[in-house]
């Protein structure tokens, strides 16, 4: 513990972000690191616990209270020491930094009666000064095993086991079905929350490390499952949980009412350069938003930057406390209002809410009728007489998501879970490994829908489960 006290001196800084107006005029990146004094003052407060929660709360147990410390000393000796411990757990704290919702900060002990470490800042602050000194350099392996690996699906949960087998000294080629590598950190998230040169650097690293690229590899369909069982000694399912949620209610058909994620790739591949006549744009429209998660945000925020006529969210559930009740759910993720930047940039919100139906005029949606719903006991009922309509021009549905996309899981005839996962299990001695013999999944193909954090770390495992599968034994940290 660098100061004993500091948790009773130091108030909590939360990082800087830039003034709505200003950022509403660009897809640019807003919010700001903090300075390396900032960061000491709040690696000051870190108790340094005799049971560290945060590195329970977090999902790849990163060693929060030792660079927390190193942070606290602020040398370059001491911000170089950071960096090699946050990435021993971490492959891409760049990602996290910015985009993972830290519940390492709700499992902070500080969080029992007072405002947690700014665990998150920290990391990002620890990353961006790597970069910017020039600490972030490949590790190519020093011995080639002679094993090739395909990783199927290039997010977060498939470049990081990409990574991983690669620094131990296998071929590895990482295939992605879009025309660039990322997946959903590509293709998913606003660039005004992560913006895609942090993709680039690491490819850069990545290619460097001997990791090979293959981009526009539809496996299942483009690509033989066959045909790369035959060619490579383990294969890697990596996809993402893309089948998105549907809403099948009257006029679901009507053009104007979308999927999310139609309309989040759209606009990022329109930002990253590309050609679209046909994009789906929130110009001039009243948009009604349908799900209340990260991915509703998301699509508030673009909706703004396109210049929206009105933004509203609604979500089936109730709206959550302001306030959690400590006692009752720390460490644990607690139930509680969260407003999100995007809101922050106009967003009408609304709360019990159920959409019956789109109504339209030439096939084109102009609004919607929906109906507010009474919670009691976990179960929800209908508000007599409470039926509204709203108009719509544009409704993205962004309930979240049920499985991965089946076909890829039926070309190489792995089993599935109930919920249309693959089956894998995470302990033993066939930890990631499917019921196909040399096949293993991880990250949301395996899980379901969750955080990239969870992703990294499913990752990680399913790489060291690889390594012991081709050599008998890993050196690779699970």
């Amino acid at each position: 513990m660098g100061k004993i006290t500091g948790f009773l001196e130091y108030a909590r800084l939360s990082e800087a972000n830039l003034p709505v107006a200003e950022r509403l005029t660009n897809y640019n990146e807003f919010v700001l690191h903090l300075s390396d004094d900032e960061a000491k003052v709040q690696g000051a407060r870190c108790m340094d616990c005799g049971i560290p929660f945060c590195m329970s709360g977090c999902p790849i147990n990163n060693i929060i209270p030792d660079w927390n410390d190193l942070v606290f000393k602020n040398t370059p000796q001491h911000w170089r020491q950071a960096i090699d411990v946050l990435h021993s757990t971490n492959n891409f704290p760049e990602f996290t930094g910015r985009i993972c919702p830290a519940p390492c900060e709700a499992a902070c002990t500080l969080n029992i009666n007072n405002d947690a470490v700014g665990i998150k800042s920290i990391e990002h602050a620890i990353i961006d000064k790597a970069w910017e000194m020039g600490w972030v350099k490949p590790q190519p392996a020093a011995k080639k095993t002679g094993k090739k690996v395909a990783v199927v699906g290039s997010g977060p949960a498939g470049m990081a086991a990409a990574q991983q087998l690669a620094r131990a000294g296998h071929a590895v080629v990482l295939l992605e079905k879009n025309d660039r590598i990322g997946g959903l950190l590509r293709y998913g998230i606003p660039d005004f929350k992560f913006e895609k040169s942090h993709i680039d650097r690491r490819m850069a690293q990545m290619a460097a490390e001997g990791v090979e690229f293959r981009v526009n590899q539809h496996v299942g369909e483009s690509v033989s499952a066959d045909a790369l069982q035959a060619e490579f000694d383990a294969v890697i399912l990596a996809g993402g949980a893309e089948q998105p949620r549907d809403l099948p209610v009257p006029g679901r058909d009507l053009a104007g009412v979308h999927f999310a994620m139609d309309f989040l790739s759209q606009n990022n591949k329109f930002v990253a350069g590309d050609n679209l006549p046909n994009q789906l744009r929130a110009t001039g429209k009243h948009v009604v938003v349908i799900g209340g998660g990260d991915t509703g945000s998301d699509c508030v925020g673009t909706s703004n930057r396109h210049g929206a006529a009105s933004v509203s969210q609604f979500e089936l559930m109730p709206q959550p406390p302001q306030h959690e009740n400590r006692p009752l759910t720390w460490p644990n993720w607690p139930l509680k209002m969260r407003t999100s930047s995007s809101h922050e940039e106009g967003c009408q919100r609304d709360w019990s809410v159920a959409t019956k139906s789109f109504i339209g005029e030439n096939g084109k949606v102009t609004g919607l009728k929906a109906v507010r719903l009474d919670w009691k006991d976990g179960k929800m009922s209908e508000v007599p007489g409470s039926e509204f309509e709203m108009k719509a021009d544009l409704v993205l549905l962004a309930m979240g998501f049920v499985s991965p996309v089946q076909k890829l899981l039926e070309a190489f005839g792995v089993e599935k879970d109930a919920r249309g996962n693959a089956k894998a299990e995470t302990e033993g001695s066939n930890s990631y490994a499917t019921s196909k013999t040399k096949v293993f999944a991880a990250g949301d193909l395996r899980r379901g829908q969750s955080l990239v954090v969870w992703a990294i770390r499913e990752g990680r495992q399913c790489a060291q489960a690889v390594d012991i599968f081709l050599m008998g034994s890993s050196t690779l940290p699970r």
